[in-house]
């Protein structure tokens, strides 16, 4: 028979006597000698009871990689009253944008509305550097969730992702094989991992839409070529932007590079719109000879965002009907940014001085 010592820090004699709340809950240990030192102990004992046992959602499916949920997720995070909302926070149901759903009209963005989507862009980016400067191993994508909700909320902005058709965080974190959408929980980064963080924010009005993809510790040779290869297929793709180009040429800017240097693009997930709505016309492919619809005309406001993969430009989704993993489990990689139509070319609206 196993011989417990009485966990009461200042005794050290023989128990047998043993917490019932651990033993309903299963949690290791609260053996105590005497109910004298039970009582004596609870306010220091009590606090196990709240430790959670992380845990693997989904024990059945088969995941394509590696990489594995850890639950439970933290609660929804707050955000203060006097920050503007926009029309799904409390619902899940993006009403307005709904509302325009099929609609090819691409709206142009002028004057005061165009100053306040430079603004939801700037927060945007701002934010967006600030969860870049935690990226090490050891941190918890949840807690790249807090720091985002916490930066977005000191700018008086509303975290875009939030309760956006019921999505639970503030933030999608997207490591190693996830593609895109990744729910921030407790996992650990590791030395090696590559993340992508997608941060958009809503102010007054507006939402800004930016993305990047960081290297955690030391990653190999071809996740870092990866990575470069995803951001350099942005900026050949934002070079083309300006009036009169059609927006089915995006795509085949970057499928033509991005095949050159041995890795797929994504056909599932596309740029769009977004200004007064989180998703709007156009529509923004970023694979080749795609049926995108529309020209670009100064006024424009949208996002390029391509997704990169090791293997295959084929996609899976997790039971959570969020995450986006690759189907055979290599890695993917993002960069995104909100771009304006001008009379001459484009503006970068998440770079700073059009430089990034």
């Amino acid at each position: 028979m196993v011989e417990h010592t009485c966990e009461k820090s200042d005794c050290n004699n023989s128990a047998k006597l043993r917490c019932p709340t651990c033993k309903k809950k299963n949690i290791e240990g609260g053996f105590f000698c005497s109910q004298e030192c039970f009582k004596a102990a609870w306010v220091e004992h009590k606090a196990v009871h709240n430790v959670v046992t992380p845990y693997n959602p989904f024990p059945n499916y088969h995941f394509t990689g590696t990489l594995r949920p850890i639950y439970p997720l933290s609660p929804k995070r707050e955000v203060p009253a006097h920050i503007e909302l926009p029309d799904y926070a409390e619902t899940g149901y993006p009403t307005s944008e709904m509302q325009i759903s099929g609609d090819k009209q691409i709206e142009v963005i002028t004057g005061k509305e165009l100053e306040l989507c430079r603004r939801a862009c700037e927060i945007t980016r701002e934010v967006l550097e600030e969860a870049g400067k935690i990226i090490r191993p050891g941190i918890t994508t949840d807690e790249i969730d807090r720091v985002v909700h916490e930066e977005t909320i000191k700018r008086d902005a509303y975290p875009s992702p939030l309760n956006y058709m019921n999505y639970p965080k503030s933030v999608c974190t997207s490591v190693n094989e996830c593609i895109c959408h990744g729910i921030p929980d407790n996992r650990k980064l590791e030395d090696g991992d590559i993340i992508n963080i997608d941060v958009s924010c809503y102010y007054k009005g507006f939402h800004g839409d930016s993305n990047k993809t960081f290297l955690v510790g030391k990653v190999d040779a071809n996740g870092k070529k990866l990575v470069n290869v995803t951001k350099e297929s942005l900026k050949r793709a934002i070079e083309i932007v300006k009036p009169g180009v059609l927006y089915r040429e995006i795509g085949n800017v970057i499928e033509k590079y991005v095949k050159s240097q041995g890795f797929s693009v994504v056909r599932t997930y596309c740029g769009h719109g977004v200004h007064r709505h989180f998703h709007c016309p156009p529509t923004v492919c970023h694979y080749a000879h795609n049926k995108t619809f529309g020209v670009m005309k100064p006024g424009h406001i949208f996002t390029i965002e391509p997704m990169v993969n090791e293997g295959s430009y084929k996609d899976t989704q997790w039971p959570d009907e969020w995450t986006a993993v690759t189907v055979d489990g290599k890695r993917s990689a993002q960069f995104e940014h909100t771009i304006l139509v001008t009379e001459t070319g484009c503006e970068i609206l998440t770079a700073k001085d059009n430089n990034w």
